[in-house]
């Protein structure tokens, strides 16, 4: 075998995202591969080696082929070698369902994104309330809680101090200092809380 094949196959992924883009951009501009060619000042063969990752071209020819394509040089290049995302989608409704201590009837929690890895930095709930006459535990834990009222009202509780909160309002508040709903004003009550840790919590 000749070459170095680390460089082969780097050159190879290159010249493929190169071709591919070169080829998209084209297609989107309702371009024919003559048309191109013809502007750029290369024969329509190698164009089509190009698009095709057979052939590797000089800087100074991507400059024109995307001049032609109606891009920077840089543009050209501007998808290259993204990181692949990995962000978690939870569809409506698809929360995982959760039970708290103390929490009954009328009173659910729906967590909207778990498997964070071994170290958990945050914890968004969407919780729902519709009975009245349930009587709320108090809750402790570490961390930062961020409460947003997204329908209803309640009284909420945080140390001495009680808070009245309407859609729209915010609450935020130590999640070390004992804090709980105290009274449900008008139901049905919806709201996101969102509990951030500094550190990994003792109960997860």
């Amino acid at each position: 075998m000749t070459g170095k094949p680390e460089q082969t196959v780097s050159d190879h992924t290159l010249e493929r995202y190169v071709g591919n883009t070169i080829r998209d951009l084209r297609q989107r501009h309702g371009l024919t591969i003559a048309e191109v060619s013809e502007q750029v000042g290369i024969s329509r063969g190698m164009l089509s080696k190009i698009e095709n990752a057979q052939t590797a071209t000089s800087l100074e020819t991507l400059a024109k082929l995307a001049s032609a394509l109606g891009v920077s040089l840089a543009t050209l290049f501007r998808n290259y070698n993204i990181p692949a995302g990995s962000a978690q989608l939870v569809k409506q409704g698809e929360g995982m369902e959760v039970v708290r201590r103390g929490t009954k009837r009328g009173h659910t929690y729906h967590l909207l994104a778990y498997d964070q890895g071994p170290t958990k930095l945050f914890e968004p709930f969407l919780i729902t309330m519709d009975d009245a006459s349930e009587v709320f535990p108090t809750f402790e834990h570490p961390g930062t809680e961020f409460i947003y009222m997204l329908e209803g009202a309640i009284e909420y509780r945080h140390g001495q101090s009680t808070y009245l909160l309407e859609p729209g309002d915010s609450l935020t508040f130590r999640g070390d200092i004992p804090h709980g709903p105290e009274k449900l004003i008008t139901l049905p009550i919806r709201f996101l809380a969102i509990i951030y840790y500094s550190m990994l919590p003792t109960d997860a």
